[in-house]
């Protein structure tokens, strides 16, 4: 048995590859066309692979911004997201224009129903 390791170890590694290449986008993929990663990867059993993981596609830092398309933004608790203090200060102050708009008296209508008495 171990002596398959090493084989399958490098038939995961072409698959992995492989299927990597091919969900890239495009303008993702450096230095040759996709296609030609492709065979590059399939023909070249371990060289391939191993290169196109390196050099085949734009890759950035973990956390890093700048190139290649839009990330995904990473989850940020609420209390720590200025979009939505935002959001939640500009709900307050047009729910507060909205509680005037009802009632343009204030407190003037309770004191009426005291004065009838």
């Amino acid at each position: 048995m171990l002596r398959y390791l090493p084989f399958l170890l490098i038939l995961a590694l072409t698959i992995y590859a492989f299927i990597d290449c091919l969900n890239t986008p495009e303008e993702e993929v450096k230095h040759l066309p996709k296609t030609v990663w492709v065979l590059i990867i399939l023909l070249f059993s371990i060289v391939g692979p191993v290169v196109w993981l390196f050099a085949g596609r734009k890759r950035s830092a973990v956390g890093g911004g700048g190139g290649g398309r839009a990330r995904r933004q990473q989850w940020v608790a609420p209390d720590d997201n200025p979009e939505f203090l935002k959001s939640l200060r500009e709900e307050q102050e047009r729910t507060k224009g909205e509680d005037a708009d009802k009632d343009p008296d204030g407190d003037k209508g309770k004191d009426k129903d005291k004065g009838g008495e």
